[in-house]
């Protein structure tokens, strides 16, 4: 539907048992964002992607994408929205045991009927796409850090996702590694137009790469809107303007 938000979190709550981490999220992401969740260690921000993705049913509240009920449809449905999405798990969740071209099949021969000869093809062209072409037989080990973060980005972008949610990019990474991860995401943004959702605490990351933001709050266990995180920086909420004028956690 024209001018629906590309994601709607609404009136969402996460708990474990009687523990809420977050209550009352309301957020939109529109089409093309990067949308920033921030917070320091332990807020909820991690907990939050597992319900945007499907991975953890909210205690209440719902998420809609392009105004469908992801936790309100059928279990058919659901799979088929979760298509929709590509998830890089912090780290790159890669399978130690495979190559990086059979990582990046998994979803494709999960989810698709394709030729072996075409997934080889994509499998090239999305490794090439994130600076891995010609690493296709190595394996996560043989890799550094950042190349398997870049080979996990590479496999969330498998099966053409409108959608990308990434958990910590720059986790672990040195700042120059750290920033080509960030132009990267930059520029899958522009080039594929996909909307992208990054969960970090990384301050360069977000003052570099966010249009959109919200902060978890571990005090009050809410959200605090920000909106572009440049801006925040300078009139937002106290609480967030120190947290990305200093990046403590």
């Amino acid at each position: 539907m024209p001018g629906t938000p590309h994601i709607e979190v609404s009136n969402l709550t996460m708990a474990y048992g009687d523990f809420v981490v977050q209550h009352d999220l309301n957020f939109v992401v529109q089409k093309g964002d990067i949308f920033i969740i921030m917070g320091g260690n332990g807020c909820g921000k991690t907990t939050l992607m597992r319900a945007l993705v499907g991975l953890q049913k909210p205690a209440a509240g719902t998420v809609y994408y392009e105004g469908e009920d992801f936790w309100n449809v059928s279990a058919n449905d659901q799979e088929r929205l979760k298509r929709r999405f590509g998830v890089m798990f912090q780290g790159g969740a890669l399978w130690s045991s495979l190559s990086l071209a059979e990582n990046v099949a998994l979803p494709l021969h999960e989810y698709t009927c394709l030729a072996q000869a075409r997934i080889d093809e994509i499998v090239s062209f999305k490794l090439a796409l994130v600076g891995l072409a010609g690493f296709e037989d190595f394996y996560p080990a043989e890799l550094s850090g950042g190349m398997r973060k870049r080979a996990g980005l590479a496999r969330a972008m498998a099966l053409d996702p409108d959608i990308l949610v990434v958990d910590e990019p720059s986790s672990g990474l040195d700042p120059l590694n750290a920033r080509h991860l960030d132009d990267l995401i930059v520029e899958l943004r522009d080039g594929l137009g996909t909307t992208i959702v990054v969960v970090t605490h990384e301050l360069a990351s977000i003052l570099s790469i966010g249009s959109n933001s919200i902060y978890l709050d571990a005090e009050t266990h809410t959200m605090i809107a920000t909106g572009n995180p440049q801006q925040a920086a300078q009139t937002g909420d106290a609480k967030v303007r120190h947290f990305l004028s200093r990046g403590e956690l």
